[in-house]
Formats: structure tokens, C-alpha cells, sequence
């Protein structure tokens, strides 16, 4: 089944005149915390987080309907200077999100002061036609604070975007995010929702399971080895009793990499699983046998027919709005 704007139900004629609906591309280099940020705003978990860099591979949507507003966000890959065919795609993917948006939202670590990918990142969104806002959210606030080198940052970044309307934030206590909110609706055009209000995000929870997979493998393993792994669920269906099973593959690139990810006697791709079957109940609400397999892909990131098969490619269509019908959660209040 296929949602489009005209196949929610709700009387396009009962909404006020003034509300407002429309696309935010929100973007960044690596580890910056735009993930964190759209799971703040949300409310709800949908892009999975860890301290790595370039932890989001692909263009996330994330839907926030609020009384008189629905924003809908694109969370992508962090902006950096690709090594492989993985890194060009995501990078790509990152770009392509921007001729999509009303507003794009350029999230930057005011921890640090602006390097190249900064700078890239607003190159790129100085480059945005008149008609698509920009806004600059200096994240990380709850970690420097208010003082000279604070404003230093921030006219720094400024600088670089001198378009777009700045705003203090901390994805991770929620400082500034309603302000935020206001703001980036305030520039949305008028119009009805694209999405039904329950409705969280466009993906299915087949590929959210296994990015919960992944994340798991983000936090539990060091060095190379999580850059080098993709997760691809190849069965997910409910059993009997209420219990969801679901199968997946953990595919690395080397032998030695697959005997990393096992671990002695099996114990690391236990713990993975055990804490990827957690998060992946609550995101259910239903209990979940997970079955985990690891198998060698050699050099997948480089090729890229294997991309494609893993689900690493670019869109190839402008972003259909009210696309497929995808998870639908507890509307943040």
C-alpha cells in the first residue's frame, strides 16, 4: 500500500489556513551529532548513534507533526572526502538531499572550531537557490560554555553561512530544540501534512532492526573493523506465540574480520546480539529471536554492484512525498 497526501484522513479543508508542512535536509560532516539531534527532536529513536564517525549511511526520514505543522527531516551521511565507493555514495547521498528541501539545516560542533569538511559542508549550503532556507545549529552546547569562545565559534561559523539564522543547541539535553522547532517551521511553506500524524518515519522496520544490529557492532567493536561491516536481514516474519524472528547476515570484508566479530568461543557476536535484540523488542513492543550469521564479503565497499545488493545506492527520483507507509510510533508531545 501506497500513501499519498491525498489518501490521509483528515479533510485537507478542516486544517487552519496557516499551517505549514514541508522538508528539512539537515546535514553536517561526520560526528557531529546530526543523528542525536533528529532522535531528540522526534522524540523517539530512528537513526541510530555512536561515538564514530559516519555512523549514518543512508538518508533517514523522520517526521515531527505537531499542531499546525508537520517538518519532515532527512538525516544523511555525514560530508567527509571519501576512501571507497561506500564513502562516494554516502557523500552523494548527502548532496543529493539538498535539491529536495525547504530548509536545509546545517549542523555544526561548536566544540570545535570550523576545519575543511566545515567548510565544505557550507560551500554547499550557500549554494542552495534563494527560495530554500538555511539554518546553522551549533550543537554540542551543553559542553563549552557561555563566554568569549563560545561567540568566537559561533561568528566562525556564521561566517561561513552568513544566509542562514543560527541557533544554540544540545541534542543531547535538549537545550534550544524548541526554539529550533519554531524556527525551521516558521520557514516552511503553508499547506497540509504529507504524512498521517502517527506516522514516525519512511522506513520499514526490517531495515531498522538491522541497522540496530549495526549499532551494536559500532559500539562493541574498535579500530577498522565496524567501518568494514554491513548488516542485510534476510528474514523477518512472525512465528507463532507473538515472537518475531528475524535472521541476518553480519558481512565483513576479511577473515580475520570475521573472526573478530565472533569472538573467542562466539561471545562477541552473543553480546551483539543480546543488546541488538533489546533495542529491536522495544522498537517492536514484541518479543524477537534474533539469529545472527557472519560471512566474508571481500572488498564490498569498493564494488559496486555489492552496494547495491546491500541497499548503498542513490536515490535515483526526487523524494516522493507521502511515500511508502513506514513505522509509526508515540507522536512526541
Amino acid at each position: 500500500m501506497v500513501f499519498d497526501a491525498g489518501q490521509i484522513e483528515r479533510d485537507p479543508f478542516d486544517l487552519p489556513p496557516d499551517h505549514r508542512a514541508g522538508f528539512v535536509a539537515v546535514v553536517g560532516r561526520p560526528n557531529v551529532g546530526k543523528s542525536t539531534l533528529i532522535n531528540a527532536l522526534l522524540g523517539q529513536k530512528i537513526a541510530i548513534v555512536s561515538p564514530r564517525p559516519q555512523t549514518t549511511r543512508n538518508r533517514l526520514l523522520g517526521i515531527l507533526t505537531q499542531p499546525g505543522r508537520q517538518i519532515v527531516f532527512f538525516d544523511t551521511p555525514g560530508i567527509h572526502a571519501p576512501l571507497h565507493k561506500l564513502g562516494e555514495v554516502m557523500v552523494a547521498t548527502a548532496r543529493a538531499a539538498l535539491p529536495d528541501a525547504d530548509v536545509v539545516v546545517w549542523v555544526a560542533d561548536i566544540t570545535a572550531p570550523p576545519n575543511d569538511e566545515d567548510r565544505e559542508v557550507a560551500a554547499l549550503v550557500s549554494g542552495v537557490g534563494p527560495s530554500t532556507a538555511q539554518v546553522l545549529a551549533l550543537n554540542k552546547c551543553d559542553r563549552l560554555a557561555e563566554g568569549e569562545q563560545r561567540r568566537e565559534r559561533a561568528a566562525a561559523y556564521g561566517a561561513l553561512a552568513p544566509r542562514a539564522r543560527a541557533h544554540f543547541v544540545s541534542a543531547l539535553d535538549g537545550g534550544g530544540l524548541d526554539a529550533l522547532v519554531d524556527d525551521i517551521a516558521s520557514l516552511l511553506p503553508f499547506g497540509p501534512p504529507f504524512y498521517p500524524e502517527d506516522q514516525v518515519t519512511d522506513q520499514q522496520v526490517r531495515f531498522m532492526a538491522g541497522e540496530l544490529v549495526r549499532e551494536q557492532v559500532l559500539l562493541n567493536l574498535r579500530d577498522e573493523v565496524p567501518h568494514s561491516i554491513a548488516v542485510f536481514v534476510n528474514e523477518f516474519a512472525e512465528r507463532e506465540e507473538g515472537i518475531t524472528y528475524i535472521s541476518a547476515v553480519v558481512f565483513v570484508e576479511r577473515d580475520s574480520q570475521k573472526s573478530i566479530v565472533l569472538g573467542r568461543e562466539g561471545a562477541m557476536i552473543k553480546r551483539i546480539g543480546q543488546a541488538a535484540r533489546q533495542q529491536i523488542e522495544e522498537l517492536l513492543e514484541a518479543r524477537v529471536y534474533l539469529d545472527l550469521w557472519v560471512k566474508v564479503r571481500p572488498r564490498w565497499r569498493k564494488n559496486e554492484e555489492e552496494l547495491r545488493r546491500l541497499g548503498y545506492a542513490l536515490p535515483k527520483t526526487r523524494a516522493v512525498k507521502g511515500g511508502a507507509p513506514g513505522h509509526r510510533g508515540k507522536r512526541r508531545p
